[in-house]
């Protein structure tokens, strides 16, 4: 086959981002390729950490445990980038999405775009510039945050057409992502679902 599905590694900073947004941010992460490696570092011994338990669970993300040996000292964010360079020589990605509004992983961005790797941002409208102009897309998710209020309003919530709008998306941002054509077969559509999706039925 000559397609390929790009292989991302979500890094989240959980000290500096909403669990109610992540199901929103790992759909959004999906119309764009696939999210082989999920994890996210903070200390969830914290009670201010204790509502990401259900989130984790129900997405598949791995937590990273950091205790907070020193007081105004983060470990997470350390722990984040010790781990973003580890995958970087030991796993072929295709690049990298951070979720944090943290400008102290600018570095980071830059040294992995260096490596010739796709670095995508996921933060609040308030993240600094630095770190947003580091990544080679960065995106807001001050949206998801109205989104999930949306749909909490709501009484009977429509999944079938959210599913719709998110297959269609993860299908033109395959066809685009095609080399040397802009058309692509509906047996390796499929299987680029299937994937992506492992529940996905042809």
């Amino acid at each position: 086959m000559d397609y390929k599905i790009k292989k991302f590694a979500v890094l989240i900073d959980g000290d500096n981002a909403q669990p109610t947004i992540i199901e929103n941010i790992l759909n959004e992460i999906a119309s764009l390729g696939n999210a082989v490696i999920k994890r996210i570092y903070g200390d969830f011994t914290s009670p201010q950490n204790a509502s990401w338990k259900k989130f984790l669970q129900d997405n598949a993300i791995k937590p990273i445990q950091q205790f907070a040996y020193t007081k105004g000292k983060n470990a997470t964010d350390s722990a984040l980038i010790i781990d973003a360079m580890d995958l970087l020589y030991n796993n072929k990605l295709d690049g990298y999405c951070l979720v944090s509004s943290d400008s102290d992983f600018t570095g980071l961005a830059i040294r992995l775009r260096e490596s010739a790797l796709t670095v995508i941002g996921f933060g609040s409208v308030q993240t600094p510039a630095p770190f947003q102009k580091a990544c080679n897309q960065f995106i807001i998710t001050n949206i998801f945050k109205e989104k999930t209020a949306k749909e909490k309003e709501k009484t009977k919530p429509k999944p079938t057409l959210l599913r719709e709008e998110q297959l269609i998306k993860m299908i033109v941002s395959f066809i685009n992502n095609q080399k040397d054509k802009k058309w692509a077969a509906m047996s390796e559509i499929g299987s680029m679902l299937k994937q992506t999706i492992p529940e996905f039925k042809t």
